[in-house]
């Protein structure tokens, strides 16, 4: 079966996920991963991308961006993935890919999954045993959402806003969700949309986008279409 087009919807918050080739380690350091962000900060204005997240692990690098343009979010995954690779191979005296091929990513309804989104980014190094609170992570967005630090990279989106009406009330009120986390239904949900390609959102919101998008949305239910089911007729006596 060929490979869907990259689902991308300007306007719309896209999580984007971009792994180590064979799981291998991204980062050897902390240069390395100052090196990652400088390398962001770069690309981020000259692509369009407006960056409300993100999250470094030893193996993989998570984001959660609105690109303005239907072509902006894969010249930035390129320029962002080529600088840093060159960068890294010269300092370690490496070569050859960093990456596992293309990066994952996949299109949020943002009323529904943009903070559960961020939830599970924040949480995650708590659940791979990296850290015992999501604070204690220093490479995310975390902190700047609970207002232990800023971070000029970060552009809040209207759904973050919304949390409360002073950014002590929107901070709380993150700092209370993560600390509830999310259902594992929740968690899965966010892993294979992005795993997969596929628009994430109620069938509201998949329907109304459908009609405006080439490529499907979501995965086709395996096996023929089922066929319409009649009512049995009653037998006469």
């Amino acid at each position: 079966m060929a490979r869907l087009p990259r689902l991308v919807i300007p306007g719309l918050p896209h999580q984007v996920i971009l792994r180590g080739n064979n799981g291998q380690p991204v980062f050897v350091d902390e240069v390395d991963r100052q090196a990652l962000m400088a390398v962001l900060s770069q690309y981020l204005p000259e692509h369009g991308i407006e960056l409300h997240a993100w999250l470094l692990l030893p193996q993989a690098v998570q984001l959660l961006l609105t690109p303005r343009s239907a072509e902006g979010l894969s010249a930035f995954m390129q320029a962002l993935g080529r600088k840093y690779t060159r960068q890294f191979n010269q300092r370690h005296g490496r070569s050859g890919t960093l990456w596992e091929g293309r990066f994952r990513s996949t299109v949020l309804q943002p009323e529904r999954y943009l903070i559960p989104c961020m939830v599970n980014m924040d949480t995650m190094p708590v659940r791979q045993g990296l850290v015992a609170e999501a604070q204690d992570h220093a490479w995310s967005s975390h902190l700047h959402h609970i207002g232990r630090q800023v971070d000029r990279l970060i552009t809040p989106h209207p759904v973050y806003w919304q949390l409360g009406n002073t950014p002590f009330a929107r901070e709380v009120a993150y700092a209370r969700q993560v600390a509830e986390g999310l259902s594992a239904l929740e968690s899965q949900a966010l892993s294979q949309a992005t795993q997969q390609g596929w628009l994430l959102g109620d069938a509201a919101f998949v329907d109304a986008w459908q009609p405006k998008v080439e490529r499907r949305l979501t995965r086709r239910l395996a096996g023929r279409p089922a066929k319409a089911r009649t009512a049995p007729v009653p037998s006469v006596k």
